[in-house]
């Protein structure tokens, strides 16, 4: 990486939520870092958000 390339880029801060608050990832330790990194994120689907809305819808 260049030296201008470097300085455009803008640090990006990742927040999660941490019983009950939300919390920077980068104030964690060595180890609760590592347990965030190894977690599953849900990701949901379009097409079963979309089916779910239309069996429900009043």
């Amino acid at each position: 990486m260049t030296q201008a390339t470097a300085t455009k880029r803008t640090r990006c801060e990742v927040w999660t939520r941490v019983m009950g608050y939300h919390r920077p990832v980068s104030h964690f330790n060595k180890g609760k870092k590592s347990e965030h990194y190894s977690r599953k994120h849900f990701q949901e689907c379009i097409a079963a958000n979309e089916d779910f809305c239309s069996q429900y819808a009043a």
